[in-house]
């Protein structure tokens, strides 16, 4: 029969503390599933926010024990999305923003069986410094063309043997990780957050900033338009509703014959016409 147990490895003690601190200390805590990422994912992603981001990467048990004894405002919702091994990730910024920057700390990762190809795989003509042997018949089951020069295999031409959103298998997996070709992007985004007592679910942090942007340039081209037409001045738009203001005035000048330095050749040419045009059916009137 096992005693309950009294001591604990140092490292998972200093996990427990951190997350006995962190909360306190930052607005935002962050969840990431760590299921399906992989150590060269984080290490970079450690580096691009260091200074900004506070990293604990700690499996459920561990995790749910110390957040059940904090007083912090929602935490204790978190503790349903506790599963498995996560990564906390404890920061004073947005969670949005957050979820952005990781985004676009996107890394090309080498495949395994049954990844799905984020590119089109190129295997370049070269030559691969591969000893003859099994491994030919590697090549030929990828659809490869090889050759045999000078005691190495060497790659006939270029090939594609998988495009983008095609399954690599295990086999080919292991030959492209052989030539050092990295065909899966490979990203993180968060899976929950609380910020200020608020918890965010993974599909309401997800933000579409190129959609974003052009909604906002879209509505602020608007805005100007509306405010030329209401000649509500700024100084964005004043130009533009001078200019508008002066082209009605020569308008209104040409129609009226009020002439100006600016609008008598206007007006001279449109009474020319009309005069030509009067003309011109006075000639062609035959009495009745």
């Amino acid at each position: 029969m096992h005693e309950n147990r009294t001591t604990y490895p140092k490292r998972k003690a200093q996990m427990f503390q951190q997350l006995q601190e962190l909360p306190k200390k930052y607005k935002v805590m962050a969840v990431i599933k760590m299921t399906k990422v992989r150590s060269t994912q984080i290490l970079p992603l450690r580096k691009t926010l260091k200074g900004q981001v506070e990293f604990v990467c700690v499996k459920d048990k561990v995790a749910i024990k110390a957040i059940e004894q904090l007083d912090v405002p929602g935490i204790k919702d978190m503790i349903g999305e506790l599963k498995g091994q996560i990564m906390f990730m404890f920061t004073d910024m947005s969670p949005f923003k957050l979820n952005v920057l990781l985004s676009k700390n996107k890394i090309m990762m080498a495949a395994r069986g049954g990844d799905i190809a984020s590119i089109d795989i190129l295997v370049p003509a070269k030559n691969t410094g591969i000893a003859p042997g099994p491994m030919l018949t590697e090549f030929k089951e990828a659809g490869i063309p090889t050759k045999i020069d000078q005691g190495t295999i060497w790659i006939a031409k270029d090939s594609t043997p998988v495009e983008a959103g095609g399954v690599i298998n295990e086999k080919l997996a292991a030959l492209l990780g052989k030539l050092d070709i990295k065909p899966v992007e490979a990203g993180i985004s968060l899976f929950t957050a609380l910020e200020d007592g608020l918890k965010y679910s993974e599909s309401e942090m997800v933000i579409d900033v190129e959609k974003i942007r052009n909604e906002f340039a879209q509505a602020h081209q608007e805005a100007i338009s509306l405010s030329i037409e209401a000649a509500y001045i700024t100084a964005e738009n004043v130009s533009q509703i001078l200019a508008k203001a002066a082209q009605s005035a020569r308008s209104v000048s040409v129609e009226s014959g009020f002439m100006t330095d600016e609008t008598k050749e206007q007006i001279l040419q449109k009474a020319d016409a009309q005069a030509k045009g009067v003309a011109g059916q006075a000639k062609d009137y035959t009495p009745s």
